[in-house]
């Protein structure tokens, strides 16, 4: 294969091919009499896997880094490696198409609204904590919360969140429970961090908390006590003075409790 051959066979531009030549993430190929580049399937196979790395968001250094990791490795593996990796693709791409299907099918019926692009498991629990709680700013800051989470997170974060909304939804009393954590966090919306609510507070949202999220606290111990995660900072920063001292005071009983 010329270098226009491979770089159309793979979805990338000549210019990129002849860029990772130069970096050395790809091994310049055998030359013709005439001085072209003759590129083989293993060049191809090398040059896909580039890509691939690359569009899972690794930067070109940690793709050189990876690809060292991995020399020596036979055609075999790395064409079993590029087959898996097409599998979790086709997957993903299922599960979307599934989730548009359920969308248009939604829209049919009448205009889209934000409860429906979410997930139908979060979808449900929105649901299930019903109308009550939409008169409770906490409650809203809440749902904004799950949902960017939902969105955000890497796919084996998302599946911890999903198994923690499962449990709560299938715990008894787990609406009452939630809607009381609301009130009582709500009340502090203009409150001291000393008043004597932020325990009261702080012990029922650590009562309230599923087990999948008090084990990952608990996991977290010391980053939990210090409140000096970014994201955690950040969470706590749009609370106010006294509900935040509340969260913190709760994860610090849940990992305290746990450990």
């Amino acid at each position: 294969m010329r270098i226009s051959e491979i770089a159309a066979l793979v979805g990338v531009t000549t210019r990129a091919v002849r860029h990772y030549h130069h970096l050395g993430l790809l091994p310049e190929p055998a030359r013709l009499a005439n001085g072209y580049r003759q590129y083989s399937v293993r060049d191809a196979v090398a040059l896909a896997r580039i890509r691939r790395l690359t569009e899972l968001g690794l930067g070109l250094d940690e793709v050189r880094d990876e690809i060292a990791d991995d020399a020596g490795h036979e055609l075999a593996d790395v064409l079993a490696e590029l087959d898996a990796d097409l599998a979790r693709q086709e997957n993903e791409i299922r599960a979307r198409r599934a989730r548009l299907a359920a969308l248009l099918a939604r829209a049919a019926e009448g205009p889209l609204t934000t409860e429906d692009e979410l997930s139908p498991e979060l979808a449900a629990f929105f649901a299930e904590l019903g109308p009550g709680e939409s008169t409770s700013p906490m409650a809203a800051k809440d749902r904004e919360l799950l949902a960017l989470l939902e969105t955000a997170a890497p796919a084996e974060e998302r599946d911890r969140l999903m198994a923690a909304v499962r449990s709560t939804a299938a715990s008894p009393g787990a609406v009452a429970q939630a809607h009381r954590v609301y009130a009582l966090l709500d009340e502090l919306a203009d409150a001291e961090p000393s008043d004597a609510r932020v325990e009261v507070a702080a012990r029922a949202l650590a009562d309230c908390l599923p087990p999948e999220l008090t084990a990952q606290i608990t996991a977290n111990a010391g980053a939990v006590a210090t409140a000096d995660q970014g994201f955690l900072k950040a969470f706590l920063a749009d609370f106010a003075p006294a509900q935040a001292a509340a969260v913190r005071r709760a994860m610090v009983i849940v990992s305290q409790e746990g450990g």
